[in-house]
């Protein structure tokens, strides 16, 4: 396939696509993203990923250059030209290019940029292989809700998890209190129920999550969208990571803790069953 990138409605091969040295997104952050996952030659929950897209939009009084149906439309076109089969779809909105100042910029216009990369075929279920995670501190700010490119305190902690031999790094707050993890979100099951931190401004409620929820009431799987802490999280019976490019990912261990099942355990393995079958239906 072929990486092409969009901007601001113009396409052109990935290599050659630029943006201005005083574009906001790059001097400040002041910008906001989506990752959507492309199964088949189709975006998965596309529709979901653009109504987050929104609200984190108006979460930083951004207005969108383009609309939902035109993002979508766009999208389409960037799965056809690419001849994308496995791969995703990265878009980023930022308050576009204009003197360095903290203040919005009152003539700025915003400036939209996707892009698509191929990514492996997924492996068969009994090829993916249980991951350990460590914790560590959450250091973010406390609108973790807004799906920013702020990504710096993140990406401290996934490099320390890296480098600690960890798939990724599960944070908490004050008390112990598990958040979610530096790109993921995370669940646990925890005296027979499965739990996971609530939608609230403390953690990006991930596409996969709420799929996952879904799917764990359609199975009539108790379920709390509830905080738990780190004693909790490391005497659980097993647990696992969602997102959009880990999809279900089970964890072995934490803190070099094993947990309860050998993993996959019985819980995540028939949720990762069943996610595959939500992709074969929508892709």
């Amino acid at each position: 396939m072929q990486n092409i990138a969009w901007i601001d409605g113009t396409f052109s091969d990935l290599s050659e696509a630029k943006i201005s040295i005083e574009d906001r997104g790059y001097l400040l952050g002041d910008g906001i993203y989506e990752v959507i996952r492309v199964y088949k030659g189709r975006p998965f929950y596309l529709d979901a990923h653009l109504q987050r897209l929104l609200r984190s939009a108006e979460a930083i009084k951004l207005e969108l250059p383009f609309s939902v149906d035109q993002i979508t439309k766009t999208v389409s076109e960037l799965i056809e030209k690419s001849s994308c089969f496995e791969g995703y779809i990265y878009m980023q909105i930022t308050r576009g290019s204009a003197r360095r100042d903290h203040l919005f910029p009152n003539d700025a216009v915003p400036t939209m940029v996707m892009y698509v990369r191929e990514l492996e075929p997924v492996s068969d279920l009994d090829a993916i292989e249980p991951q350990e995670g460590i914790t560590l501190p959450d250091e973010r700010w406390l609108n973790c809700h807004i799906k920013t490119t702020n990504l710096l305190p993140n990406l401290l902690a996934r490099q320390k998890a890296s480098e600690a031999g960890a798939v990724e790094a599960i944070l908490y707050r004050q008390g112990g209190i598990v958040t979610e993890g530096t790109r993921s979100n995370v669940f646990a099951v925890i005296e027979g129920k499965v739990r996971t931190h609530p939608a609230t401004n403390l953690i990006l409620s991930g596409i996969t999550r709420e799929i996952v929820l879904d799917i764990l009431k359609d199975l009539s799987i108790p379920v709390l969208a509830e905080a738990f802490n780190l004693q909790e999280l490391e005497t659980a019976s097993e647990a696992w990571l969602t997102s959009t490019i880990m999809e279900v990912n089970p964890l072995r261990a934490v803190n070099g803790k094993p947990f309860k099942a050998s993993a996959p355990g019985p819980v995540c393995k028939q949720l990762m069953e069943v996610f595959r079958r939500q992709i074969t239906a929508s892709c």
